[in-house]
């Protein structure tokens, strides 16, 4: 009886004096700044409140991520991502105001006190903040793929990568191609692809007149017909398209299925041009100008 008397009183005294000490504990101020009607006090509980506010949202967030990138295809997952990312970064600074304000920190205050300098740093990260905008705007659009070829201020390369801030692309010498994402909005931009892989190019030539023009027609048809690269159908093209002062001008439109290696069937195929002209005696005439000289009674030469 003795000894069950004494379990029971020393349990009492555990239950009261553990819930008290646990108070104390987390009560516990690591400092206190400020007078006492508005003082700024951070207590052993806050600390441990914002880390768990800190794991919780963590996790929140990753949840979130993995259920809506679970049916995302490799390219939506990677856009996903990066708009996420900037998008954490803005929930946990939210989570460090909260903390600030909690502890007694005038948050108003703060941000008007360092409104000049939040206005000097916006204007230093102006063209940081517009390629981040950009980029968000490109994966809400889908203005631009990865595997795309696109032409931007009279630059051609494949996209290689798409992130919030810059788009990765290479080029046909194999060049990597940085592009800052705000350019796409104040430049104008060629998708080559965005209508599929296949792209018609053309290639401009002039005769002489009096030239053949049916047999011009059928040997550029020929030339075009004879590379590799070029697709049977839909079949060349040819127009007739102007006048000239020293010439009669064709275009060849052809079609081929990778844009992205244009230059080298167009050289080829005016390689082809050049000897089939040669071959059937039809030339390319270049500018030529006649200049008459004309001298007056005084010896004093004019050109005319």
């Amino acid at each position: 009886m003795i000894q069950e008397d004494g379990l029971e009183k020393a349990g009492d005294l555990i239950t009261k004096i553990i819930p008290g000490s646990v108070k104390e504990f987390l009560g516990y101020e690591l400092f206190h700044l400020g007078t006492d009607k508005k003082p700024i006090v951070l207590t052993v509980g806050m600390i441990l409140v914002a880390v768990l506010a800190i794991v919780l949202t963590s996790v929140v967030l990753k949840f979130i991520r993995r259920i809506v990138t679970k049916k995302l295809s490799h390219d939506g997952k990677i856009k996903f991502v990066s708009v996420f990312s900037f998008a954490k970064y803005f929930i946990y600074l939210i989570i460090l105001f909260i903390m600030l304000d909690s502890i007694g920190f005038n948050i108003t205050a703060i941000f008007a006190a360092s409104a000049a300098l939040l206005v000097g740093v916006g204007l230093a990260l102006q063209t940081l903040i517009q390629d981040i905008i950009s980029g968000i705007f490109i994966f809400i659009d889908q203005t631009v793929h990865v595997g795309d070829i696109i032409e931007l201020e009279g630059k051609v390369g494949r996209v290689e990568e798409i992130k919030l801030r810059t788009t990765r692309a290479v080029t046909i010498d194999n060049k990597v191609l940085i592009i800052p994402n705000h350019k796409y909005l104040t430049s104008t931009l060629y998708n080559w692809t965005q209508n599929g892989a296949l792209t018609r190019e053309s290639i401009s030539v002039g005769v002489a007149y009096g030239s053949d023009t049916k047999l011009v027609k059928e040997l550029l048809v020929q030339a075009a017909l004879s590379n590799k690269s070029v697709l049977k159908t839909p079949e060349p093209l040819v127009l007739f398209t102007e006048f000239a002062d020293s010439s009669l001008n064709f275009k060849l439109i052809f079609t081929i299925g990778d844009s992205f290696q244009a230059s080298i069937p167009k050289s080829e195929i005016r390689f082809e041009i050049d000897r089939l002209f040669r071959e059937h005696n039809i030339s390319i005439p270049f500018p030529q100008r006649v200049v008459t000289m004309i001298q007056d009674e005084n010896n004093n030469v004019s050109k005319i």
